[in-house]
C-alpha cells in the first residue's frame, strides 16, 4: 500500500497520454514543461514500484500497469472534480447568506433603514439578523456565529477589527412630572451619580457608556435592570424614574413632549457606533459590502 497521496497532476498526465498517445501530448495540454512532466512520471513509477511508461525514440506510451492506473485515475480526477464542484456550491450558498449581529439600540433605530439599502444594492442576498446587547455580539464575532457585528460599546475586544458607521449620544430623559423638568440650572455629574436610574442590563453598550462616563463617582445601585431600551424609555415614559437612553430611542417621546431632557454640567455622551469582525483586516463578501454601504452614507 502506498504511503503517500499521488499528487493529482501526475494522474492527469498518466490520463493525457492514454487520451493522446503520448507524455510531450499531455504535457502540452495540461501546461506543464516536458521535463518536469517526465519527473512527475518518474516520481509515481518510484511510488508504485513499477513502470507506467514505455519510452521509446518516437514517445512514450502507457505500460499494460500504466494503463490500468490511468483508468483509475480517471475515476479519481472525476471524484476530485466533483468535491471542487460541492465546494464552489457551498462557497457560493455561504456568499450569498449575510448573518449580522447587531446591539439592541443599532437594531432598532438604524438596521431596519440600512438593510432596506442594502436589500436594494444586492436582492440576491439572504440576511440573517439577531439582536443582541453589545457583550454578546462580540461573542458571536469571535465564535464565528455572524459575519459581522454592530455595536454601541466604547471599547472592542483585542484580536478584532473595527471601523465608525455612525455616531449618536446618550440623554438623560424623565416624565414630564419629574422634580428634574422644574430645574433652573443643570444637574450635575454627581448628583446623576447619586441617583437610582432605569439602566439597561450589564453587557449593553448603553450601560458600558454610562459606567465609564460616571466611574469616577459614588454610585447608587439601579433602580431597576432591563433588557432593552424600549422597556427602560416605556418605564421612564411611566414615571417610575430617570434614565439615560440613546437619542435614537427617544427622540419621537422628546418631539412629543412624553418625555424631557435633563441636561447634565459637563456630562459628554457622544458615542461611536461600530462594525466589527474577526480577522483578516479586510472584510470581504455582503459583509464587506454592507460596511463599505454604511461608511459611504456616513461620509
Amino acid at each position: 500500500m502506498l504511503r503517500d497521496w499521488p499528487d493529482l497532476d501526475v494522474l492527469e498526465l498518466l490520463v493525457g497520454v492514454d487520451d493522446h498517445g503520448s507524455l510531450s501530448a499531455a504535457a502540452r495540454i495540461a501546461g506543464m514543461a516536458q521535463p518536469n512532466a517526465s519527473r512527475a512520471i518518474k516520481r509515481l513509477e518510484a511510488q508504485v514500484g513499477t513502470p507506467l511508461l514505455q519510452r521509446k525514440p518516437t514517445g512514450s506510451t502507457l505500460t499494460a500497469e500504466g494503463t490500468v492506473l490511468a483508468h483509475w485515475s480517471r475515476r479519481v480526477l472525476d471524484e476530485a472534480r466533483q468535491l471542487l464542484d460541492v465546494a464552489a456550491g457551498m462557497r457560493e450558498k455561504r456568499a450569498a447568506e449575510l448573518t449580522i449581529s447587531a446591539s439592541m439600540t443599532v437594531a432598532e433605530h438604524l438596521m431596519p433603514t440600512w438593510l432596506g439599502q442594502f436589500r436594494r444594492m444586492t436582492p440576491d442576498v439572504t440576511l440573517h439578523l439577531q439582536v443582541r446587547n453589545s457583550m454578546q455580539v462580540f461573542d458571536d464575532v469571535t465564535t464565528g456565529s455572524c459575519d459581522v457585528g454592530f455595536v454601541e460599546s466604547p471599547t472592542v475586544p483585542r484580536g478584532l477589527h473595527s471601523v465608525a458607521v455612525a455616531r449618536d449620544r446618550l440623554v438623560v430623559v424623565v416624565d414630564p412630572g419629574h422634580p428634574w423638568t422644574r430645574r433652573r440650572r443643570p444637574l450635575s455629574i454627581a448628583e446623576l451619580a447619586a441617583t437610582p436610574l432605569v439602566v439597561r442590563e450589564p453587557g449593553s453598550g448603553t450601560r458600558t457608556t454610562l459606567d465609564v462616563a460616571l466611574q469616577e463617582y459614588e454610585r447608587a445601585a439601579p433602580l431597576l435592570e432591563l433588557g432593552s431600551g424600549a422597556a427602560v424609555r416605556t418605564t421612564v415614559l411611566g414615571g417610575v424614574g430617570p434614565a439615560v437612553l440613546s437619542t435614537l430611542a427617544v427622540s419621537a417621546q422628546v418631539e412629543s413632549g412624553e418625555l424631557r431632557v435633563v441636561e447634565v454640567e459637563g456630562l459628554h455622551l457622544d458615542r461611536t457606533l461600530r462594525a466589527v469582525w474577526r480577522p483578516p483586516r479586510q472584510l470581504e463578501g455582503p459583509g464587506g459590502d454592507l460596511v463599505r454601504l454604511l461608511r459611504r452614507a456616513r461620509v
